[in-house]
């Protein structure tokens, strides 16, 4: 088959350009939507007369059978197919004749592919959310698992102060909270249509742009025919959406490869979701853990890519733009791996509850705990600061537990020293949001509330 534009040139196109041009291996995928399109722009060109009911229905048909053969793997793609777009017309026209030759009336690649590629962004970046949903349900699942289990909190992977593992759990589950947020609102920027917009300038034919955009479901049409074609916006908003949760997952990857450390030995992880070693008998390791980490990096390289593909381009359409699927699909693929990966590895995870409180209930945890206690009595905090922080220094010389000093100490006493027992500084925790047993009660309610909005969200 000729190419689309083989009109105005003598020869074909030479092999070097045909393999640089050709698009077909990866924009195969929205062939779905581009028979959705096509559906929706026959339609329109019956309605307004520049279709006949019958070829429209031929036409029609022939999508139809195009897309059963594409779904089965059953078509047969041609040399000629640079594209999923010159495929299905090629397909459209063998099965409908003249019919199908009519099919790009008013219709440029330009405003096509842009609308299948907001038709696939649209659904992918729902069906994420739909996942990240469904992984911030197993955090919080393994938070009530957890109880009142409790875990050393950290600042500059130092020691800090003990909170509750729920907490530490669902400070995931909120940033997560966010991704879908973003995830979401990036839908909304994607939702418009383009089709009608032609190669830049729209046409001349008595089309019906706002038709097409509700027949396919988006919530409006364009409103400038060179912003329609040229804009990518929508899939630098997804890449960064998606390198940002990248980034969350990848953190959550590398406290889980902490965690099942010996040295840490908080959590052990289940066969099924760990590796062994070629060589090394005795080992299991977090790859998934690991691999989310290193995911992170190809994510934020996709959204750099292509900020720095569409910083130059003058409007509207350049074949430049034809480099914005490739990272979107395997931003969408990796990230869509990476959370059911991990969704399996934590919610297998076995919770060493023992070690975790061994290692919060050094004394030193409870240092900030004791300098309130001196606060409330009246003492200003810099000047409490200040004797917690010489007895912390004096204990830690040898010159007695910290225990015994805050005891003996006429600013503090007995009562003070009580808090330093096991299991007593997490329970002090009581602010709204903090890491304590009652806020975390409170906590767990608003987060499931927070799902329930997702959930009502996207089901829309």
């Amino acid at each position: 088959m000729a190419t689309l534009w083989h009109g105005r040139f003598e020869g074909g196109p030479s092999e070097a350009l045909q393999a640089l041009n050709d698009s077909l291996p990866f924009d195969r995928r929205m062939f779905r939507e581009d028979v959705a399109g096509s559906r929706a722009h026959v339609r329109m060109l019956a309605r307004v007369g520049l279709l006949s009911d019958a070829d429209a229905e031929a036409v029609l048909a022939a999508l139809d059978a195009t897309e059963a053969e594409l779904a089965d793997g059953t078509f047969a793609f041609a040399e000629a197919d640079e594209d999923v777009h010159t495929a299905v017309e090629r397909r459209v026209t063998e099965l409908a004749g003249d019919a199908g030759a009519r099919l790009h009336t008013g219709r440029s690649r330009n405003d096509q592919v842009a609308t299948d590629l907001r038709l696939w962004t649209k659904r992918e970046l729902a069906e994420l959310a739909d996942l990240v949903t469904r992984f911030q349900a197993t955090l919080a699942a393994v938070a009530d698992r957890a109880g009142d289990a409790y875990l050393p909190g950290y600042t500059h992977l130092q020691q800090a102060q003990p909170v509750l593992l729920a907490h530490h759990l669902l400070a995931h589950g909120w940033a997560l909270a966010r991704d879908v947020d973003r995830l979401l609102d990036a839908r909304t920027r994607t939702d418009v249509s383009p089709l009608g917009a032609g190669a830049l300038a729209g046409s001349s034919l008595p089309l019906d742009p706002d038709a097409t955009a509700a027949d396919l479901g988006f919530a409006a049409r364009f409103e400038n025919s060179l912003d329609a074609v040229s804009d990518r916006d929508f899939v630098a908003e997804a890449l960064f959406a998606l390198a940002l949760l990248g980034v969350h997952l990848s953190r959550i990857g590398e406290e889980l490869i902490l965690w099942s450390t010996d040295e840490f030995g908080f959590v052990g992880l289940d066969d099924a979701f760990s590796t062994g070693s070629s060589m090394l008998p005795q080992k299991k390791n977090p790859d998934i853990a690991e691999l989310a980490r290193g995911k992170a990096g190809r994510l934020v390289g996709h959204l750099t890519g292509l900020l720095t593909t569409l910083k130059g381009l003058p409007l509207a359409y350049d074949k430049d733009l034809q480099e914005d699927k490739e990272p979107l699909f395997d931003a969408c693929d990796t990230v869509r791996l990476t959370l059911l990966a991990l969704d399996g590895m934590v919610s297998t995870l076995v919770l060493h509850v023992d070690r975790m409180a061994e290692a919060a209930d050094s004394p030193y945890a409870a240092a900030t705990d004791l300098a309130e206690y001196l606060v409330a009595g009246g003492t200003p905090f810099r000047d409490a600061h200040a004797i917690v922080g010489a007895l912390v220094r004096a204990a830690l010389a040898g010159e007695g537990s910290l225990a015994d000093l805050v005891a003996s100490d006429e600013r503090l006493g007995p009562d003070a020293a009580a808090l330093l027992a096991p299991g007593v500084p997490v329970t002090r925790r009581t602010t709204p949001g903090g890491a304590g047993p009652e806020p975390v009660a409170v906590q767990k309610a608003r987060f499931a509330d927070r799902l329930d909005a997702q959930r009502s969200r996207i089901g829309a």
